[in-house]
């Protein structure tokens, strides 16, 4: 069995947001980055656990970026990877990305190729789907859990109601959410060995990117909040009514 898992970088949640280049670029400078917890909660532990029921499978990391991302890259291995390869290259857009990745995973042989449901910063949710494409692979995306005996994979999504149950044969491109596997916190033994494992870089292969970056919005700043008292109905229905226009 061999695994790849798509990681990337992510702002830290209580990051403070901003726009500069007429709202074009994000602000970068006093952001602390983390692995994007989608990639490292579900995908990569996932992809542990099943290393673990079987030692002989071999766990790869890929991530598209530069230099700075190098650091997540190592928490990465340090969890459970077991080698890393950074496509030197800053993302420009979900295709491109995907295109990267799918260029690693051409011809590597690949039985599984997990991803987080989304990034949190940009909530895309589009880069399994294309590296899926790209590879001309199935692809079951928001999967909350994930079995596998021998070549075939049993998956089972949340739908509408319910929820429901494929199998896959591999290889295949999965995108998982919570629900597949449970965080996990690097321990000093993985710490320490995450620091001689390898770390290939490479170039990128050429990619036009077909979208692009128009301007970012912040959302608008939230109102105060106003307290009626229990006993005056009239009032806040008056309010939902004029104000928040909600009756």
């Amino acid at each position: 069995m061999k695994i790849l898992v798509c990681i990337s970088k992510t702002p830290d949640t209580t990051a403070k947001i901003a726009f500069t280049d007429n709202n074009r670029k994000f602000v970068t400078e006093g952001v602390q980055w983390i692995l994007n917890p989608f990639d490292e909660w579900y995908a990569l532990v996932r992809a542990i656990e099943l290393k673990e029921k079987d030692p002989t499978a071999v766990l790869h990391l890929v991530l598209v970026g530069g230099a700075d991302c190098d650091t997540v890259i190592r928490k990465a291995l340090a969890l459970g990877g077991d080698e890393a390869i950074r496509v030197n290259a800053e993302p420009s857009d979900s295709f491109f990305v995907a295109s990267q990745i799918a260029a690693i995973a051409r011809g590597a042989g690949y039985d599984m190729i997990l991803t987080g449901k989304e990034t949190i910063d940009f909530n895309g949710a589009s880069v399994g789907g294309m590296v899926a494409g790209l590879l001309d692979l199935p692809f079951v995306s928001l999967a909350a859990k994930l079995e596998l005996a021998g070549s075939t994979t049993t998956l089972v999504r949340e739908i509408e109601g319910g929820e429901e149950t494929v199998e896959v044969k591999c290889p295949l491109v999965v995108g998982c959410q919570k629900g597949m596997a449970e965080q996990r916190i690097p321990n000093m033994k993985g710490i320490m060995g995450a620091r001689s494992k390898p770390l290939k870089i490479v170039e990128t292969v050429a990619v036009e990117p077909l979208t692009e970056i128009v301007s970012f919005e912040l959302p608008p700043a939230k109102k105060g909040v106003k307290m009626i008292p229990a006993d005056h109905v009239e009032e806040l229905v008056r309010l939902l009514h004029e104000e928040a226009k909600l009756i």
